[in-house]
């Protein structure tokens, strides 16, 4: 949008606001705003509902690469195929599930909540069933493919309905950027239950290994449990493969019960509003037609196209880092500490980075907190194998991962709004827009893990080795380090253009407001405001 005509608009908004007050429209305001007024009991529930989504993501994430190579003993290219074809295909699903659910009538309990309700039960049985090793051997492959896919498309009928519920749970744009903070914090919440449940549990049954030829495997220098079908000393028993088969089991069964309770409390404790979900003034769009009109939205593609590349960049990192701390790093035994620290550095920083970004703008707290994280994933890489300084390394890490939780779903209402205002007969595709962001983010992160598994893999990758060759310590080196980096500051470039700032914004809100006390009044000229945008 060129400068001329952002001015332009705030004029006609100026032109609006100087018009002689109503006072019933005054009153209509004031009764308005305490109705989009959300409590703090409405906000917490509402934010219960984003922990699933995180607690089995983060579990995903960081895990499950090390459980497919090492737990139930895939190869390399296979586990790449299934790390792939399952984030290729959960990205796919993404805009189809959003078409359906902007299509959805409204029901006694909503547009959103019957959708998360009904597809709780099937999606906490298939995360379990990804967890289990069957007894064949043959279909593992298939195994593990299917139920991932299939778990990856009933998370989707959770989230994406889930994500739009933002936009309904009230009008005003405070509200939701206050909603929106506690429910990243709830979470980054998640992320550090989904790792201290996973690693833990997981952590006290790690995998056995096999020594390679000339491997030092002593007690000290790796888990007791690394050699295979021995003992270490008199006083110290073996952990057996399906000893660590049992955790993996149970771990899940752990994050299905926490699924379950939080899409309970979602439920029952948000009520979806709906004034905040009437139905559009204009007909009804195909799918490719809803496609082309959010995707010809300026500001929406460059946002998500900035955080496209910076969402790749934690997802590679998060993806590898397991790998790189027990094997380049050496700390079989804490790497599921480390992990534990990241999320808690996140989760204690997102009330600091929601001041900062109310403070000094969003673009602002973009640039400063993504970019934070670039020294850090220098410095661990560069640094001796000293578990005090990755320790350090890794909070101060967390700091940076706050910052890429939180700003994305603060951001994207602001592009919906700005879609409103310049297209005010056009509504009810809040969950398309939501739902294209997410789906770039996954279709680009099982691109990113297909192919750091491949690369492990031609780097000489030992399916459960004690140690690896150095080709595959230098792989996770740049897979942790210069793959995110590089990625964070294309992402950074492109957000040099991203043309919402607070100004902006604020004339957004004040422009919505019009709009929505015209339809509300009955002596307001509903065709006014619209007149006014589109001149």
């Amino acid at each position: 949008m060129a400068k001329g005509e952002g001015t332009e608009l705030y004029s006609n908004n100026s032109l609006l606001t100087n018009k002689p007050v109503n006072p019933d429209v005054v009153k209509l305001a004031v009764k308005c705003e305490q109705r989009n007024r959300l409590s703090i009991c409405n906000k917490l529930c509402y934010a219960v509902g984003g922990a699933p989504y995180q607690i089995t993501g983060c579990a995903l994430g960081f895990f499950l690469q090390i459980y497919l190579l090492d737990v139930a003993q895939l190869d390399p290219f296979y586990a790449s195929i299934i790390l792939f074809v399952g984030r290729a295909w959960d990205a796919i699903t993404d805009p189809t599930i959003g078409f359906l659910v902007s299509r959805s009538p409204w029901t006694r309990f909503g547009r959103m909540l019957p959708w998360i309700l009904f597809s709780t039960p099937l999606a906490v049985v298939s995360y379990f069933l990804i967890w289990y090793v069957p007894t064949f051997e043959n279909g593992r492959v298939i195994w593990y493919l299917v139920f991932y896919c299939l778990f990856q498309t009933l998370q989707t009928c959770f989230h994406v309905p889930y994500s739009a519920l933002t936009m309904f749970i009230s009008e005003d744009q405070k509200e939701r950027d206050s909603a929106t903070a506690y429910r990243m914090t709830v979470e980054v919440m998640g992320t550090v239950i989904g790792t201290a449940v996973q690693g833990q549990i997981v952590g006290m049954a790690n995998a056995p290994c096999i020594p390679a030829p000339g491997d030092n495997v002593t007690a000290d220098g790796l888990n007791s449990s690394l050699l295979l079908g021995q003992e270490v000393n008199a006083t110290t028993t073996v952990i057996t493969l399906d000893q660590t088969k049992a955790a993996y089991m149970i771990a899940s069964g752990a994050i299905c019960s926490i699924y379950v309770l939080c899409a309970m409390v979602l439920f029952l404790g948000v009520k979806e509003r709906k004034e905040s979900s009437r139905p559009p003034r204009s007909e009804l769009m195909s799918f490719w037609q809803g496609i082309r009109l959010v995707m010809g939205h300026g500001p929406y593609v460059k946002l998500v196209m900035g955080f496209l590349f910076t969402s790749l960049a934690f997802m590679l990192l998060e993806g590898n880092y397991a790998l790189f701390c027990c094997y380049t790093l050496g700390f079989r035994n804490d790497f599921q500490n480390i992990l534990l620290v990241i999320m808690l550095a996140a989760m204690l920083t997102i009330p600091f980075w929601q001041w900062f970004l109310t403070k000094f703008g969003k673009k602002t707290a973009v640039y400063i907190g993504t970019s934070s994280v670039i020294p850090f994933v220098i410095l661990v890489v560069c640094v001796e194998k000293n578990l005090i300084i990755t320790y350090i390394v890794s909070f101060a890490a967390g700091v940076g991962v706050a910052a890429a939780f939180l700003l994305p779903w603060s951001m994207l209402p602001d592009v919906v709004d700005d879609f409103q205002v310049r297209n005010p007969d056009s509504q009810g595709h809040e969950a398309i827009f939501y739902s294209f962001y997410v789906f770039f983010t996954k279709f680009a992160s099982g691109i990113s893990l297909g192919i750091s598994t491949l690369s492990l893999d031609f780097a000489g990758y030992m399916t459960r080795g004690c140690t690896q060759p150095e080709n595959v310590d230098i792989t996770l080196k740049v897979l942790v380090s210069a793959g995110p980096i590089g990625l964070i500051l294309i992402g950074l470039v492109i957000f040099h253009s991203y043309p919402i700032d607070e100004e902006r914004r604020q004339g957004n809100r004040k422009l919505l407001q019009e709009q929505r006390g015209n339809e509300s009044d009955s002596e307001t000229n509903p065709t006014e405001l619209t007149n006014m945008v589109r001149f």
